[in-house]
């Protein structure tokens, strides 16, 4: 069994102090590390080779959204998944941390099932892309053109029509499992057509994928994305 390695990033050493032994507790995973800033968790995600850092947004000096671009643009942590922890308090921020790089975001009073999951899914490459009321407010943010943001259609012709398709359905936030059932093909090609995409457009993961097919235009506000 592969044990999945978690830092956790937050400035409330009491809040750290309760995921460690949710997570410490489980077969498959253990905190390699705990950072109060966002300096701090690169450094330790550096360091310790995490799998997935546990991300909060608002802390001290380097913010976690600043610390999930640094983690994102660092070549030597093309492993590292970041999960960011929020209140929900401001849809723009978790927006932000999406196009700097992370793979999805949790409510901090999110059940203890929840999370575990959330770790061994975003751990696995998959999209984390929280509650279906939240999603309709991150796809009008998504699709708001960004400087400096792949919006030209024409970063997408490298794909296959069935890619396209596959990153359109993505975008909506299906699963492999539902995509195959949506094109009567087999779970594992579904997330093949996924992988694929995702190494052409250079995605780390599957939530960058996303921000891709509403930032090019392939995936509208309106869509079942907006409205699953």
């Amino acid at each position: 069994m592969t044990t999945i390695r978690v830092l956790l990033a937050d400035d409330q050493a009491l809040l750290r102090g309760a995921f460690r032994l949710l997570i410490d507790a489980q077969d498959d995973m253990e905190v390699v590390g705990e950072a109060a800033d966002g300096r701090e968790a690169v450094e330790l995600a550096r360091t310790h080779q995490a799998d997935v850092v546990l991300m909060d947004i608002r802390m001290p000096g380097l913010d976690g959204i600043a610390a999930t671009r640094m983690i994102d643009e660092d070549e030597d942590l093309a492993g590292v998944k970041v999960l960011v922890l929020t209140t929900f308090e401001a849809e723009q921020s978790v927006v932000e941390a999406l196009r700097a790089g992370a793979s999805g975001f949790l409510g901090k009073g999110v059940e203890p099932a929840q999370l575990l999951d959330a770790i061994r899914l975003v751990a696995d490459g998959e999209a984390l892309l929280s509650p279906t009321a939240t999603r309709g407010l991150i796809a009008q943010f998504l699709a708001r053109p960004q400087p400096g943001s792949p919006s030209d259609p024409a970063a997408l012709d490298s794909l296959t029509p069935r890619e396209r398709e596959v990153l359109r359905l993505v975008a909506t936030g299906l699963s492999n499992q539902e995509i195959a059932e949506h094109l009567v093909v087999t779970p594992a090609t579904a997330k093949t057509h996924a992988n694929r995409a995702m190494a052409k457009l250079g995605a780390r993961d599957r939530a960058q994928l996303v921000v891709i097919a509403y930032e090019t235009g392939l995936v509208h506000p309106g869509s079942r994305a907006a409205s699953a």
